[in-house]
């Protein structure tokens, strides 16, 4: 199982955000189906404490659909939050949550859905261990400390550093984490340098095969 989104190694929200992504056929959602919410989740699950990857099947066999819902609605607010604080000007990457007000409203009611608290591990001659705690299901309670990640990013000086990338067709983001970063990815930077230099040698009139 494996999931369709792109993984850039960018923080969680952020890769939620980027399970919108686009090809040559157009825009695609790799959490429309429940088979590409469970692969996504197996993708992430090692980055997020709550969740252990080999107890992941078990844990959403019954949830899959609200785990479902609940990404796509805390996903769609996040992109909206993305566009207020990068600018997006790309029509094809907006969300359908139109109002910033309803963004941070869904982020907050999401991170606050299902508490956690750490938990202290200690047994004698090992050492101690620092765990998180839930009193809701934790396929559920994953999505919201999510949410809660994407908190920290949007009100941290990082927030400054996210970008929509604006390669020809791409619809992601990314956090530059390099002076001379532009792209999401190496391949949209090559897109984006291949229609550069077309639009620098194209000849009015004459057909690029020509």
């Amino acid at each position: 199982m494996q999931t369709s989104a792109p993984l850039l190694d960018e923080p969680l929200p952020v890769e939620l955000m980027n399970t919108i992504w686009a090809d040559r056929d157009g825009v695609h959602d790799a959490l429309a189906e429940q088979d590409g919410t469970k692969a996504w989740l197996h993708a992430v699950a090692p980055r997020i404490e709550l969740i252990a990857a080999a107890d992941l099947d078990a844990l959403v066999a019954a949830e899959v659909d609200l785990i479902g819902e609940r990404l796509h609605r805390l996903r769609d607010a996040l992109r909206r939050l993305a566009a207020e604080a990068t600018g997006d000007p790309r029509p094809a990457a907006a969300s359908p949550v139109s109002e910033l007000d309803s963004a941070v409203a869904e982020v907050n009611q999401a991170a606050a859905a299902v508490p956690r608290w750490s938990v202290l591990t200690w047994t004698a001659g090992e050492t101690p261990s620092r765990g998180t705690g839930t009193s809701g299901q934790v396929a559920a309670a994953a999505v919201s400390a999510i949410a809660e990640e994407a908190i920290r990013l949007f009100t941290h000086p990082d927030r400054q550093r996210l970008r929509a990338c604006l390669a020809p067709g791409c619809v992601l983001y990314f956090v530059k984490d390099h002076p001379r970063r532009e792209w999401c990815s190496a391949g949209c930077g090559n897109r984006a340098r291949a229609a550069r230099h077309y639009q620098r040698h194209r000849v009015p009139g004459i057909d690029a095969k020509g």
